[in-house]
């Protein structure tokens, strides 16, 4: 596959002329519109995973803020694919939030995110796959990756960071994102296990990993239960649902007969009235400057790229939760933050949330078989669903889990937070547990985050959600 260079301006800045330096990285001590120095370590760098093609993965890591020596390492990725891990930083699981505020020519403020879960690990925020964030390649073919090729270099990108972190090898580890990093998060537990069984050094003490809204790469699976899920939230009627179930036999991606096809598009039309991040959400602008083709219209759910395009478009309101998308894009680009997180010049033109117009190969056809295999091995798994996500419903997603046959070992029940039902969860035997968040959008974290970190406190802990 060919790379299209004028598509991504922004990363041929000087790529070529960039010599191949070994791995750095730099504590940084103070945010552009963070007021005072941060009450945690953070640590910003590089880490060479490709020789060839000059390929260097860049990460923030966060220090946990309890007990650093004994807590478990956390490796958080993010969707798209090629989102950022700022997303994880600022928006999920990290220790800074935006301020909600009108955009008025000025940086952007931070705060510090009361549910960081730094307070219970030590958290590793990578820009990957390689053109996520800041992360580049000197040779332009270091961007034609995909699931396993990127996978990958996330193995050597670990192996190569606790090189540099030994004093991090006996924390127990761990693997976490939501969306499309769910479907290869599994994959690269698989390397690492893989890694383990084969003596590899540096051994990484991986104890499991946990997924939101899950993306498993058969459309089947994250994409038919999208049709009972709207029945039941009342976007379609009776009549309709019954009349695709009767015409389509169970099978809403592949129409069998003009009829289903036809039942198929009015749903589409009636879902597109709703978000397809939150069911109960304004829709709001996405900031992507093309119209969506219909094609990928019936299939944005599959990718978080939707999201952020390569060129600036009208913003979204304050009252969407995009609009924290507009103002880390104007924070992210003021030389002031590069300098603060020691950007290497010359690497990286505008910088945008999620970017599109890189080759990437979906060639992990479904991460069931994974999650399957790591179970069995007896990796600790979690998977947690928003249930107002209609995109990847919890539907699906549950039953696909049940489709492992595990016998289930604490059974459906509601788990609570300050004596409320947080969600409900099952708990399978060889360590595996679904939940799903109360309210809890596509990610449930961004919508839930107090509830989403008593979930993940207790599940670290190995303790009953």
């Amino acid at each position: 596959m060919q790379l299209e260079l004028l598509m991504v301006p922004h990363l041929l800045l000087g790529l070529l002329l960039l010599p191949l330096s070994p791995s750095a990285s730099a504590a940084v001590t103070h945010l552009p519109g963070f007021h005072g120095p941060l009450p945690l370590y953070l640590e910003t760098g590089y880490v060479d995973v490709e020789e060839k093609t000059g390929t260097k993965l860049f990460y923030y890591f966060v220090e946990s803020e309890r007990s650093p020596g004994t807590v478990p390492v956390l490796l958080w990725l993010t969707g798209g694919p090629r989102c950022s891990g700022f997303s994880g930083f600022a928006f999920e699981v990290g220790p800074v939030n935006f301020v909600l505020a009108p955009y008025d020519g000025h940086l952007p403020q931070l705060v510090y995110n009361p549910h960081s879960w730094s307070k219970m690990a030590s958290i590793i925020f990578l820009d990957s796959p390689v053109g996520s964030g800041f992360s580049y390649a000197r040779d332009p073919k270091g961007y034609d990756v995909g699931d396993m090729s990127s996978s990958l270099q996330v193995v050597t990108f670990l192996n190569k960071w606790f090189d540099e972190h030994p004093r991090y090898r006996s924390n127990a580890f761990y693997i976490g994102g939501s969306s499309y990093a769910g479907k290869i998060i599994p994959l690269i537990a698989q390397y690492i296990s893989e890694g383990i069984e084969q003596r590899k050094q540096p051994v990484i003490n991986l104890k499991g990993y946990l997924v939101g809204n899950p993306i498993t790469g058969s459309r089947y699976t994250d994409s038919n239960s999208r049709i009972p899920y709207a029945h039941g939230f009342g976007i379609i009627p009776g009549q309709l649902y019954e009349a695709a179930i009767e015409n389509c036999k169970g099978d809403y991606i592949n129409p069998l007969n003009n009829i289903c096809a036809g039942i198929l598009n009015t749903i589409e039309k009636l879902l597109s009235e709703v978000d397809h991040d939150h069911i109960l959400d304004d829709k709001c602008v996405r900031t992507a400057p093309n119209p969506v083709n219909a094609a990928a219209e019936r299939n944005r759910f599959l990718s978080e790229e939707h999201i952020q395009q390569n060129v600036p478009s009208p913003h979204p309101t304050i009252n969407c939760f995009s609009y924290r998308y507009y103002l880390a894009n104007i924070w992210a680009n003021e030389n002031v933050t590069r300098d603060a997180l020691r950007i290497k010049q010359g690497t990286i033109g505008e910088w945008v949330r999620c970017i599109t117009g890189l080759p990437y190969t979906g060639d992990l056809p479904s991460s069931i078989p994974y999650h399957l295999n790591l179970s069995t091995r007896g990796y600790r798994v979690l998977v947690f669903s928003g249930d107002h996500d209609p995109g990847v419903p919890f539907l699906g997603t549950y039953e696909w889990i049940r489709s492992l046959n595990f016998s289930i070992v604490d059974d459906w029940r509601a788990w609570h937070v300050d004596g409320q039902s947080g969600g409900f969860t099952v708990a399978y035997a060889n360590n595996i547990t679904f939940a799903t968040v109360k309210g809890g959008g596509h990610t449930a974290i961004r919508h839930q985050p107090k509830q989403c970190f008593a979930m993940a406190q207790r599940w670290l802990d190995n303790e009953p959600l």
